[in-house]
């Protein structure tokens, strides 16, 4: 693809904000003035995840009363507050075994994340957002490579114009979940880098389904070359029973060289059960395109209460393309995992929660990258904390 369409993609996006900010300034200049009385590494399972939680437009998963990943969809954000200040924390002690033998360097108590949420509202319908993920490997020792995202949203009726570093838009609800909810995943979600700078484009189609154009850095570019561009079509739906977050992808991987993604990710609603069932399929040029490279994850729920959750959880990752198109999954790959757990929530409140968890999980079969955590037989059990802490909120 010719570079200068991402130029004019970045060009049509940063000028739609523009003219829609302009086009809406005047009615808007009384609030602005009214002002206020007083959101590759190694696995999730070792460190952090390197890519993904691409939250961005879906309800999200919650803590308590609060969403875990508030701020990374601008409908989060409350219109009074001109400031809203929290955090989130989670600490776990893990035992980790391939086959009988203990992983020891994986074994033990470790603090998983520690992020830092600003976000607010500036005017009606213009809203910013930052996430900094505190405990973050940076790839180029750089404090903004921290950051998960940094972005300004402009809502024009059923337009939302939005630029900074953001989400890139990967269908699929494994994906979309917050790294600090979620406590293991697919051989794809513990590879892919998920946050780039970029802007993108959305449209409400009907008042339960969103369209989305975006245009970002590769998530596989290097310090040698940041010439690298993703392009990136997702529908949002939310219709009660069934949710859907599906895309498409082109995202080039080497100079000139893209792969594809194609990701449906599908929730069923049941009263107090859930069921989320992703399939992501990947291909590249003179490649079979289904099923060679593919992933499947599915995670059933059931809350018999707002203070308990129980969940089980299957994936499955392979690679049998014969290429080396495919960054995330390595060729060779054919690996599954399956596993459950429970969460308890002992605190809910508006300005703080407390979950507790307790999970295990196994994986079989064989992965072609050799640093991430789930092998060939490979038990992980974990147990832990996470809370959620209010810190300041600025009405206007």
């Amino acid at each position: 693809m010719n570079k200068s369409v991402f130029g004019a993609i970045i060009a049509l996006s940063l000028f739609g904000t523009m003219g829609a900010y302009a086009a809406s300034s005047e009615e808007n200049t009384d609030a602005s003035l009214t002002a206020p009385s007083a959101k590759v590494e190694k696995d999730a399972l070792i460190v952090i995840k390197s890519n993904a939680d691409a939250e961005i437009s879906s309800p999200g998963e919650r803590i308590g009363d609060e969403p875990a990943v508030r701020g990374s969809n601008p409908s989060f954000i409350n219109d009074s507050e001109v400031v809203n200040l929290y955090f989130d924390a989670r600490i776990d002690y893990q035992r980790d075994w391939n086959g009988s033998n203990t992983v020891k360097d994986n074994t033990g108590f470790e603090g998983k994340y520690i992020d830092l949420h600003l976000d607010g509202t500036i005017i009606p319908g213009l809203t910013y957002s930052w996430r900094q993920r505190f405990n973050k490997i940076n790839k180029d020792a750089n404090f903004f490579d921290s950051t998960d995202w940094l972005y300004i949203n402009y809502d024009l009726k059923k337009w939302s114009f939005s630029a900074g570093k953001q989400v890139v838009m990967i269908g699929g609800f494994e994906y979309d979940r917050a790294p600090i909810d979620l406590y293991a995943c697919s051989v794809y979600w513990n590879n892919v880098p998920c946050y780039d700078l970029g802007v993108s484009v959305g449209y409400k189609i009907t008042p339960k389904d969103k369209l989305t154009i975006q245009a970002t850095q590769s998530p596989f570019y290097t310090s040698e070359n940041r010439d690298m561009y993703a392009y990136n079509l997702m529908w949002n739906g939310n219709h009660g029973w069934y949710q859907s977050i599906w895309s498409a992808n082109m995202i080039e991987y080497a100079d000139g060289r893209y792969i594809s993604y194609l990701a449906l990710g599908n929730k069923f609603n049941f009263g107090p059960a859930s069921l989320e069932l992703d399939f992501m399929n990947r291909a590249a040029s003179h490649q079979t395109y289904f099923f060679k490279d593919c992933s499947v994850m599915a995670e059933l729920s059931y809350k018999p209460t707002s203070r308990w959750n129980i969940f089980a959880k299957y994936t499955y990752d392979v690679n049998k393309s014969g290429r080396d198109a495919d960054l995330c999954v390595a060729n060779g790959t054919e690996l599954n995992m399956i596993g459950g757990g429970v969460e308890f929530f002992p605190l809910l409140k508006k300005k703080t929660s407390l979950r507790l968890h307790a999970n295990c999980f196994y994986s079989w079969g064989h992965n072609a990258n050799p640093s991430n955590v789930m092998q060939n037989k490979t038990t992980i059990l974990d147990f832990g904390i996470t809370w959620y802490m209010n810190v300041l909120k600025v009405k206007r």
